[in-house]
């Protein structure tokens, strides 16, 4: 495997960390941006053989400068991780806009500025590789996550769009969908809106009491991951998407069979507007 170098951003943790480690493992180059000082020294402890970088993706305006920093220090990046990112948990009618905005800020528009400031690099260089880290709830739903839903649906797409703009330069663009992993998702890492209507209680309380208990808990394993994604760079044919995990797997083929069912039972009705 020829040594590549890696940005990967929100490295100190959860799926950064453990892609991280796995690339340095397996002799690659790593940058990995942390958003406070704190953040910087955990990932230099962690793992020495990183270069860790402060940047916060939603300051967008000094994107474009860090990475020109960085591709001067270090050479010529060859892939970016996009995996910035954090869970919202609330129910939509007691969550205020504002959070709903920090989310779409952090998963969506970070992810965005970050890809935008590599994208004139790779097209320039004819190569390239570009993996949005979004989730299974990306292509599924459920209740008490819309804001983390509609982000990562929004990061799904964009995604698609700019693997077709970018193939004719060389550069892959992959969406990662991963299911439960034993990561601080849905622990430290997750904003949860308080409670206020009772309405909803036999709806969700039972919901986030099982993801709290199961926090920790789940199946998924982050250097599992780790070593899929570090194959998945190495294919010269990579999917637009890719699941990870069984319940990614089984959640969402289930989706797209209810969506045939629905397709199909509606579907005389679809067509009644032609004409």
């Amino acid at each position: 495997m020829t040594p590549k170098t890696f940005f990967i951003t929100g490295a100190n943790s959860g799926f950064g960390l453990a892609i991280a480690t796995a690339a340095i493992g397996q002799g690659h180059r790593v940058v990995g941006t942390v958003r406070s000082q704190e953040a910087w020294t955990v990932l230099a402890d962690r793992l020495p053989e990183a270069r860790p970088v402060l940047c916060d993706v939603t300051q967008f305006d000094d994107i474009p400068n860090v990475v020109t920093h960085v591709e001067e220090t270090c050479g010529p990046v060859d892939v970016l991780i996009n995996n910035a990112g954090y869970g919202h948990e609330g129910i939509l009618e007691e969550s205020p806009l504002e959070e709903m905005r920090r989310q779409f800020d952090v998963n969506v528009f970070g992810a965005v500025a970050m890809a935008k400031a590599f994208l004139p690099l790779f097209r320039q260089r004819r190569s390239g590789f570009i993996l949005n880290v979004t989730s299974m709830g990306g292509m599924i739903t459920m209740p008490g996550i819309a804001y983390y839903c509609g982000s990562k649906f929004a990061l799904q797409g964009i995604s698609e769009v700019m693997r077709a703009e970018m193939a004719p330069f060389g550069v892959r663009v992959v969406a990662l969908c991963p299911g439960s992993f034993r990561t601080d998702w849905a622990g430290r890492s997750m904003v949860r809106t308080e409670r206020s209507i009772a309405d909803y209680d036999a709806l969700f309380d039972p919901i986030r009491a099982a993801r709290q208990a199961k926090s920790g808990k789940q199946l998924g394993d982050p250097a599992k991951l780790a070593a899929a994604v570090l194959a998945l760079i190495e294919s010269e044919d990579p999917p637009p998407q890719l699941l990870l995990g069984s319940d990614a797997v089984e959640l969402v083929s289930a989706r797209i069979e209810r969506l045939q069912r629905e397709i199909d039972g509606w579907k005389a009705l679809s067509l009644s507007t032609d004409g």
